[in-house]
């Protein structure tokens, strides 16, 4: 019979190792599975018809372009511009879609912004399905990386780097950095390290490596699957 302080010590490192480490790794599987929902996809002036047609434009505004800058769970956000080259639509379904259809008169009838059938979009006040999976997505970004980054800091030192070292390797875009710390440092914590730890400045190397490395392969299956299986701003 294990005593309640005998079984509480045995239990921490498996919340540690174990518990936490898979909590996080689940909150990573929904924050993807939404942020990829909720990516823009680009589309054409047929589309926007198609979706005007049937009714599946719950708001519709011009930009110029894509903000940038936010952390890897934040999807981009459009910059605003009365008579910019492009349209922004956001669907039922929670999706976000945009294409390039410029006027030089916004009061034109040739602008979707004046179609009769895109009267409530222009005018939506209030949040749609889409901002919800959004924020939700951002929420579940930003819990991933706190407790990362407590369970870094106040965790036992690291085996295959120093904290440096992952704390440099965790800002790889999409969390990816996170999964390779839960997968070396937690689920394989037990392994022996047959080199030294690495360090810090290694880390940033990795940072700048992967994220180049990470664009290029983004890039290279958008061009192979298409916008709407790896979407992007």
């Amino acid at each position: 019979m294990i005593d309640p302080p005998r079984a509480a010590v045995l239990g921490r490192p498996w919340l540690r190792r174990r518990a936490l480490p898979l909590a996080v790794a689940l909150c990573w599987l929904v924050w993807a599975a939404l942020a990829w929902w909720t990516a823009p996809r680009a589309a054409d002036e047929v589309e926007l018809e198609r979706d005007l047609a049937a009714g599946r434009v719950v708001t519709m505004v011009r930009a110029d372009g894509w903000q940038t800058g936010g952390t890897w769970g934040r999807r981009p956000e459009p910059r605003y511009g009365e008579g910019a080259w492009m349209l922004v639509w956001t669907r039922p379904d929670g999706q976000i879609r945009y294409a390039d259809v410029p006027v030089e008169d916004p009061e034109a009838d040739a602008d979707p912004l004046t179609d009769p059938r895109a009267r409530d979009a222009t005018t939506h006040y209030g949040d749609t399905l889409a901002d919800v999976l959004a924020d939700a997505a951002g929420v579940l970004a930003l819990t991933i990386g706190a407790v990362w980054l407590l369970m870094l800091v106040a965790g036992p030192p690291p085996g295959a780097g120093t904290r440096w070292f992952w704390f440099w390797i965790g800002l790889l875009p999409f969390g990816l950095g996170v999964l390779a710390w839960l997968h070396r440092e937690r689920w394989r914590g037990d392994v022996p390290v047959a080199r030294p730890r690495r360090s810090g400045w290694a880390g940033l190397g990795w940072l700048l490596l992967g994220g180049l490395l990470l664009s290029v392969v983004v890039a290279g299956l958008a061009g192979l699957f298409g916008g709407y299986v790896v979407p992007g701003g």
